[in-house]
């Protein structure tokens, strides 16, 4: 099945893209713009093709499936935890970067022994995009089994609330999950955007609904780019993904214009990543770019397993 392949090659190499260039601004990105894989950036010792918590949390919420054979979240918690404290799932053995939400979350669980399900942030800004940025293994596992839209309500809800509890973040990563449930089904781009602005949200408070509304009423890609902001906030980075998906043609720009959009770049490019990889194939990922990614054994492994 080679959408795994795709899109999660493209999810990482879009986070390694991003990596080195984190924090930096717009404007500095268009003085001196990323046209290619490097290295030693915003984190000075971190060699080019090392991926960040984005990917090392996807690959083990992947793995996690596969060693279950289903959807178990005491154990995605338990590989959460391996990684924050052993480097488990990471490109060289380094975890150099983790969110606050997920840090605090991580704690409830190790330190305070909460029910995985009870460790998540459900404040008002604790709405980062920690939980979106591993919802692809989730998609894909929602799409093989033909989950219908309840039940994949459900697993994104428990998913998201390991770490993101809030209803925000949970409609977030709902609207993403669905979006690439309908391109794997086939969908255009064009008529999957479409589909998931005709989802049925009513089980989400109106003022949930209404943070999404550029996104399930206005058409995020006709808003000018100054009004595209990419930094943390989950409704943010969900809203520069599909502004960037719809103004760029194949995965190279792709990535490349999410990166220099600026700020979270990582994140917003590696789920940015993860739908140009399903619209354009892993053989339009750059080979360069592929060349230089670490630890690609521990990656085709976790494919291989997902994908038997």
């Amino acid at each position: 099945m080679s959408y795994i392949k795709d899109s999660l090659y493209g999810f990482v190499i879009g986070d390694a893209m991003g990596v080195p260039v984190e924090f930096q601004s717009r404007d500095t990105l268009r003085k001196n713009p990323v046209t290619d894989m490097i290295g030693y950036g915003s984190y000075f010792y971190i060699p080019e093709g090392v991926w960040s918590d984005d990917s090392a949390l996807t690959l083990a919420t992947m793995d996690s499936i596969n060693k279950c054979g289903k959807i178990d979240y005491k154990d995605m918690m338990d590989r959460f935890c391996n990684w924050e404290r052993h480097g488990e799932y990471t490109g060289n053995g380094e975890v150099f970067d983790i969110g606050i939400t997920t840090k605090y979350a991580l704690r409830r669980y190790m330190d305070e022994h909460l029910d995985s399900l009870a460790c998540g942030g459900d404040g008002i800004g604790e709405n980062g995009n920690g939980s979106l940025m591993r919802m692809l293994p989730i998609a894909l596992y929602c799409f093989q089994k033909k989950i219908d839209d309840a039940e994949i309500l459900d697993i994104v809800k428990n998913t998201s609330s390991l770490t993101h509890a809030h209803e925000q973040s949970v409609l977030g990563c709902f609207i993403y999950v669905q979006f690439v449930i309908f391109l794997l089904n086939g969908s255009s781009l064009e008529d999957a955007y479409s589909r998931i602005q005709k989802l049925n949200y009513s089980m989400f408070l109106d003022e949930t609904v209404a943070v999404y509304q550029r996104i399930l009423q206005d058409d995020i890609f006709h808003f000018d780019l100054n009004s595209i902001h990419s930094g943390g906030y989950i409704v943010h980075t969900l809203e520069a993904v599909l502004w960037t998906i719809f103004h760029t043609h194949n995965y190279s720009d792709a990535i490349l214009t999410s990166v220099n959009l600026g700020d979270d770049t990582d994140t917003v490019a590696a789920i940015t990543g993860s739908i140009a990889g399903i619209l354009y194939g892993y053989d339009s990922i750059p080979v360069s770019w592929i060349e230089k990614l670490k630890n690609k054994e521990l990656l085709n492994n976790i494919i291989y397993e997902f994908d038997k």
